[in-house]
């Protein structure tokens, strides 16, 4: 059982006796006994949170995998391309925060279905574009879609954590990782060879995950209603208990600055090999289409089993030493790269994905504990700022390209995750390990 923390939730149970909605006042064996159940439903409410979030980001990643596709049926530079990039990408960071902050004072368990409607309305629309500022319109739709999503379910994977935050967010998380690994591997196999239309396909998997997202906003809302039940013995039992950051504002602010550093220059490296992958693959090494589509699938699966791993050992040794190892251990690798044979490069670009991946939990989780009950703001800010600045470095990438050469941009980006260093600066919270 975890300790309760000044990091938790004003609104949240933070161990399993709070998780089952008990007031402090229950007896130790009917305690025992619906702790047990809470364990069980909370997992099956994380997974199902992470199931949704495969399929949400599976058909996200449609739109990248496309990129080959919309560049010779519509004529487009490498700057149009990373321009789609930053639409889609750049709607979710204006607006993650904004509903973070919302539902942090009105929270809105069936809106996780709404967010879902709003990537099947943009996945439709993509289908049928045939112009470019339509192509545009529909990536900003589906942004829009996981501006609303992404909060409130990394809200309700924390709520549903029992302590074990990392683990949680990694859980969640990893559902999107594998559902971006996926994209490209349908489209190889399915959306190549079909064309654009073939996405509307698709479509189905919006169905399934709204109907599943409709259950999950009803265990939030039944969560939410024994939580009010239980906060007011609890609150006589901890009366005194801290519900701010236990360090100064001015702290806490250098901290987040820090955190939105780590993520620029993870996300930026992270643009370069997630948007023009396949593109530098048929330039470099003369490969096919599907091919190219499976050695981005193999760095996506990288990322993957790194978001996991980051997430279990963050709960053990701290986010701090998981921040690290992730930006800055990724670099030697990075370097190497782009005077790699075929072989390698694939190898190299699924080490440094798992190196990289591992960093997002402990950085979502680290911030989460810097201003405690603001889960939503803190959520929808860091997967807001992973959208936006992964738009801008596409988009900037994209320039570059068009200006010097797309082998120019993979021996240059790789000195960003310098700006790992910074973490050296990072405030310690006082008696925790991170």
């Amino acid at each position: 059982m975890a300790p309760t923390r000044p990091g938790d939730y004003h609104g949240e149970m933070s161990d399993n006796t709070m998780a089952a909605g008990v007031a402090p006042t229950a007896s130790p064996a009917a305690t025992a006994a619906i702790s047990a159940s809470a364990n069980s439903t909370t997992f099956a409410v994380i997974l199902s949170l992470s199931f949704c979030h495969l399929l949400n980001d599976m058909m996200q990643s449609l739109v990248p995998a496309l990129y080959p596709i919309l560049k010779d049926s519509y004529a487009l530079s490498f700057g149009q391309i990373g321009l789609i990039t930053l639409a889609f990408q750049c709607t979710a960071s204006m607006l993650q925060p904004v509903v973070g902050m919302y539902t942090d004072r009105k929270p809105q368990p069936y809106s996780l279905m709404v967010g879902m409607g709003f990537t099947l309305v943009g996945l439709l629309l993509m289908s049928r574009a045939d112009t470019y500022p339509l192509i545009l319109f529909a990536a900003a739709l589906i942004g829009m879609g996981s501006s609303v999503f992404h909060p409130e379910a990394s809200r309700v994977a924390r709520m549903a954590a029992g302590g074990r935050y990392g683990l949680a967010q990694s859980l969640f998380q990893v559902g999107g990782n594998m559902g971006s690994a996926a994209g490209p591997l349908l489209a190889a196999f399915i959306v190549v060879p079909a064309g654009q239309q073939s996405i509307v396909w698709f479509s189905g998997a919006a169905f399934v995950a709204m109907a599943v997202l409709f259950q999950v906003g009803g265990w939030y809302s039944r969560r939410r209603a024994e939580s009010k039940v239980a906060a007011k013995p609890a609150a006589r039992s901890k009366a005194g208990a801290p519900t701010t950051s236990p360090l100064s504002r001015r702290r806490v602010g250098f901290a987040i600055a820090i955190l939105v550093a780590l993520l620029f220059s993870k996300n930026v490296y992270s643009a370069s090999l997630g948007s023009y992958f396949t593109f530098y693959l048929i330039s470099k090494f003369g490969i096919e289409v599907q091919t190219a589509q499976l050695f981005l699938f193999a760095f996506l699966v990288g990322i993957v089993m790194g978001t996991i791993a980051g997430g279990i050992v963050g709960d053990k040794v701290g986010r701090i030493p998981v921040m690290w190892f992730s930006i800055v251990g990724a670099l030697p690798f990075a370097l190497m790269l782009p005077y790699a044979n075929l072989f390698w490069t694939g190898v190299l670009a699924v080490a440094v994905a798992m190196i990289m991946a591992s960093a997002f939990s402990a950085i979502l989780v680290y911030a989460q504990e810097l201003l405690p009950g603001r889960v939503g703001l803190v959520s929808g800010m860091f997967f807001g700022f992973s959208f936006g600045l992964g738009g801008l470095g596409a988009a900037a990438l994209g320039q570059l390209a068009d200006m010097t050469s797309i082998d120019i941009v993979y021996k240059a980006t790789p000195f960003l995750l310098l700006l790992g260093l910074l973490t050296a600066f990072l405030p310690r919270h006082p008696g925790r390990p991170a």
